[in-house]
């Protein structure tokens, strides 16, 4: 498979902080990979990085082209879609109003309206919900919204931080299996962040795993899965 999304010797900074040293990997095209890691491991920092929002050095390539240092507003308007952790949704607005800021960016504005029904598809929860404040949904809700809302930027590449953070176990394993069709179905690429080690490494194709932002380890997921020292740290068993 062909490389998607290329980063070398990434390194990054807060203030006169380094958090990220010589990170390197590479995502697949139509692929999910993970970053797996304890907190302060550096996985996040390794998506804002991605997307220019903390200060870095090294080199970061997209389809082929040089997004280092590229304007984080640039770095969307390439399809690249960020989710957070803590979900980012306008709170005070309602989900109709959350799904057509999201596609902004778009210039294909008559497909608006064909994409959100695909993402409806998906979330029939919040078709039912169009309406309502975000604010005032469920948090299984809002982090569908979201998910939702990155797909309306019809992303090559969606970067996800903690999907499964705060929510029932049944929500997640929701959400999960939406992903894969996503990826499946929607051929997008997926950089996913989770501390549930078990999950992720069960819808990735691979996986690195951070220690003090650096790559201590990396392989298929499968192998990674079956490692002692990541069985016993990040599984449990």
């Amino acid at each position: 498979m062909l490389s998607l999304l290329e980063v070398k010797g990434l390194k990054a900074y807060y203030g006169q902080t380094q958090a990220l040293y010589d990170i390197g990997f590479d995502l697949a095209e139509g692929g999910i990979t993970t970053l797996l890691g304890a907190n302060g491991a550096g996985k996040t920092t390794t998506l804002r990085a991605i997307c220019n929002m903390v200060r870095t050095d090294g080199a970061i390539r997209f389809a082929g082209k040089d997004v280092t240092g590229m304007p984080t507003e640039e770095i969307v308007r390439l399809r690249i879609a960020h989710v957070p952790e803590g979900r980012g949704t306008f709170t005070t607005l309602t989900v109709e109003e959350n799904l057509r800021i999201a596609a902004y960016t778009r210039s294909d504005k008559g497909e608006v309206a064909a994409e959100r029904d695909r993402v409806f598809s998906y979330f029939p929860r919040l078709k039912e919900r169009v309406q309502q404040q975000a604010g005032t949904l469920s948090g299984g809700e809002q982090q569908m919204l979201a998910i939702a809302r990155a797909l309306m930027l019809k992303p090559r590449l969606m970067l996800l931080d903690e999907p499964s953070f705060g929510l029932a176990p049944l929500i997640v394993v929701e959400i999960f299996r939406i992903l894969r069709r996503i990826n499946e179905e929607e051929k997008v690429s997926i950089l996913l962040v989770e501390q549930n080690a078990a999950l992720a490494l069960d819808l990735a194709t691979h996986a690195y795993v951070l220690e003090t932002g650096r790559v201590v380890m990396s392989g298929p997921s499968a192998v990674v899965k079956n490692d002692e020292n990541v069985r016993k740290s990040y599984l449990g068993y």
